[in-house]
């Protein structure tokens, strides 16, 4: 994998865009959950991951046990939590006389209970896996874990304590934090069921991200990103409607550009507002599609007009990658996103994005009356002309990516969505690459959903929903109470990053079935 790292990275910072996203911080509310079960983790080939959780008891027995060294147990809190754990620990049989050594591991999955996290070979930090081991010199205490961390299960191993005490847990509890307004949330009886439940662990998959920012995952990477915000802000719109949170994460953005204009893909919150040296052609340009689905879902016209400038930077910095023929230049550095699909040429997906931008800054540059607009539509028909010359083959009836001519399913998908054919035209390209299935295919949730959406503006209603039922509801089968950062139904093993155990299994690019289902009213 290419990391990108830049050497010297000069920020313009705008301190009047970072005071304005620092008075938008959101009000964190506050719920304190506690365990349903003691379970045990076996072995079963047959689930995702080998492993599965199994109750041994109510989790109100575990005040009836005592532990000492070499012993474990696992709690189940029953759904997907974010927030801060505290333990109650008091000493049972002779003082204590040596300290309490505990060891905590912090998982999402009940792999991350029966995997040792030592034998971790992945290229991702390994620190982002969540587990503690801490020192109790004196008994009995309340131990508050400082970090915030992103579970549904707890496993307890008792390092040691001496020979003449054991300990006792009481009061395990989690106090769960989110910025979103859970009862604010009009909850849909859809006549489907199995959509009805999708819809709701979309909604808990938003909440559970929705921190002092959207982040993109509570448990990694917690932070700040583009192509994550774009789709969470989709989903808020339907649901929770905290618009002045989508408002926050743009004017930061638009507080750190670099010194040519240029947003970054991510931010970092704490200590301070912090760009990372990370600079992607889709995720810059999904800054001006955010704010276009921002005003259109606010009629906020004074931070169009404040932010229209940064928006318009970014198409500007884009049209300066295109070649003399108009089609976006590619290169092997990690310059486009667009999926973590291996193998894939982001060139025609990219040339789909710039596209599918620029009709939207088109209708921004119509509201606020500003003569960007010609300019922008003249160089939208000269890019789309050149799309459907250089960019489609006629003879596969599809569009071609990079040297090679690769089809990918990326590119047919971002071309639909960027309207460069008619609906008939996209409807017969989209049941094409249905039947086709080229083998560069799609690896992540955030790619199904354009897919899904791809689907839907083609007039192909009853192949989304199909799709969404085998994709977030193949989810549901295999354990998902919140929606995971990947997921390959044909190998459910898949990482990028070399582990399944430092997957997010909480992630902001998959909680999009509830705009979908709301807003195209599947």
């Amino acid at each position: 994998m290419s990391i990108q790292k830049l050497e010297k990275q000069f920020t313009i910072r705008n301190d009047k865009f970072i005071e304005q996203a620092e008075q938008l911080k959101p009000q964190l509310f506050e719920t304190i959950v506690k365990p349903k079960a003691i379970v045990e983790v076996k072995a079963d080939s047959n689930v995702i991951h080998g492993w599965k959780t199994v109750d041994v008891a109510p989790a109100s027995t575990l005040t009836n046990e005592e532990f000492g060294k070499n012993d474990s147990f696992i709690l189940d809190f029953g759904n997907h939590q974010v927030g801060y754990l505290s333990i109650n620990i008091r000493p049972t049989g002779s003082p204590p006389d040596a300290p309490f050594k505990l060891k905590i591991t912090i998982g999402e999955m009940p792999v991350e209970m029966a995997q040792p996290f030592e034998n971790y070979n992945g290229w991702l930090s390994s620190s982002w896996l969540q587990e503690e081991t801490i020192f109790v010199d004196v008994l009995p205490a309340t131990i508050t874990l400082p970090r915030r961390y992103s579970f549904r299960y707890v496993k307890f191993d008792i390092v040691d304590t001496s020979k003449k005490y054991r300990v006792v847990f009481e009061n395990v509890e989690c106090r769960a934090v989110t910025s979103a307004k859970i009862k604010d949330v009009q909850i849909i009886s859809h006549p489907d069921p199995e959509l009805q439940k999708i819809d709701e662990v979309s909604i808990k998959t938003l909440a559970d991200c929705m921190q002092d920012v959207f982040e993109d995952g509570p448990k990694r990477d917690r932070r700040l990103w583009l192509g994550d915000l774009r789709l969470q802000a989709l989903a808020n719109y339907k649901t929770y409607r905290t618009n002045d949170l989508v408002k926050r994460c743009l004017y930061m953005f638009a507080g750190v550009p670099n010194d040519t204009g240029k947003v970054p893909a991510n931010v970092f919150v704490e200590p301070k507002l912090i760009a990372d040296d990370l600079y992607i052609f889709d995720y810059s340009l999904f800054f001006a599609v955010t704010l276009h689905d921002y005003y259109y879902a606010t009629n906020d016209m004074e931070t169009l007009e404040e932010l229209w400038p940064t928006a318009y930077r970014q198409i500007e910095l884009a049209l300066e990658r295109l070649d003399e023929n108009d089609i976006v230049k590619d290169s092997s550095d990690w310059w486009s996103f667009i999926d973590w699909q291996e193998g894939l040429n982001k060139q025609t997906p990219s040339q789909g994005v710039l596209i599918y931008t620029m009709k939207r800054a088109i209708r921004l540059a119509e509201e606020l009356n500003t003569p960007q607009k010609e300019t922008l539509e003249v160089r939208l028909a000269e890019i789309v002309e050149a799309t459907k010359t250089y960019l489609w083959d006629e003879k596969q009836q599809f569009f071609i990516s990079g040297s090679d001519r690769q089809v990918s399913w990326a590119s047919q998908i971002w071309m639909v969505l960027a309207g460069v054919l008619t609906k008939d035209e996209n409807k017969e390209l989209m049941n094409h690459l249905l039947i086709e299935k080229p083998m560069i295919g799609i690896a992540t949730p955030y790619m199904y959903h354009h897919l899904v959406e791809a689907l839907i503006v083609s007039g192909e209603k009853e192949r989304a929903v199909a799709e969404m039922k085998t994709y977030w509801g193949g989810m549901i089968r295999d354990g998902a109470d919140t929606f995971w950062e990947l997921y390959d139904p044909k190998n459910k093993e898949f990482s990028p990053y070399g582990s399944y155990l430092i997957n997010s299994y909480c992630h902001a690019w998959s909680c999009t079935p509830t705009y979908l289902i709301r807003k195209y009213d599947l």
